[in-house]
């Protein structure tokens, strides 16, 4: 089985092509496992909302079981870089599949990049994908 951490926002478009990078890996969808986690901005909001109560959360979890993922959900809370490092550790994840923005050397510089810090700290293979992009 080889195990896939989708961190979802607020993105349907990211979302969808996390999805769609999900599947075009060389494992048969039934032998994937997605780990679809959400980090959260309070624990209280982690406790009481799951991942598929968010509307990009929902489309990839919906998307993933119809392609015959096994797919699990976590709701976190916290700084959402080092959330999902954590979480894939936890969860011995074989890879992360970021959703990734377009931003401006500048704009990544000054805004930092969860994407960029999670590449940076994570021991396991990081792809990320744009808004938009099949794979």
């Amino acid at each position: 089985m080889y195990h896939v951490l989708l961190p979802v926002d607020s993105s349907e478009e990211r979302a969808s092509a996390q999805t769609a990078a999900t599947l075009a890996l060389p494992e048969p969808a039934e032998f994937v496992k997605a780990t679809v986690v959400h980090v959260f901005g309070s624990e209280e909001m982690a406790e009481k909302t799951t991942v598929e109560q968010t509307t990009a959360g929902k489309r990839m979890v919906e998307d993933l079981r119809d392609a015959g993922v096994e797919v699990e959900t976590i709701s976190a809370h916290g700084d959402p870089d080092e959330r999902i490092v954590t979480v894939a550790e936890d969860e011995a994840a074989d890879m992360i599949v970021m959703g990734g923005r377009k931003r401006s050397p500048l704009g990544a510089l000054v805004f930092g990049s969860v994407s960029q810090s999670v590449i940076l700290d994570s021991e396991r293979p990081v792809a990320v994908t744009g808004a938009g992009h099949s794979a």
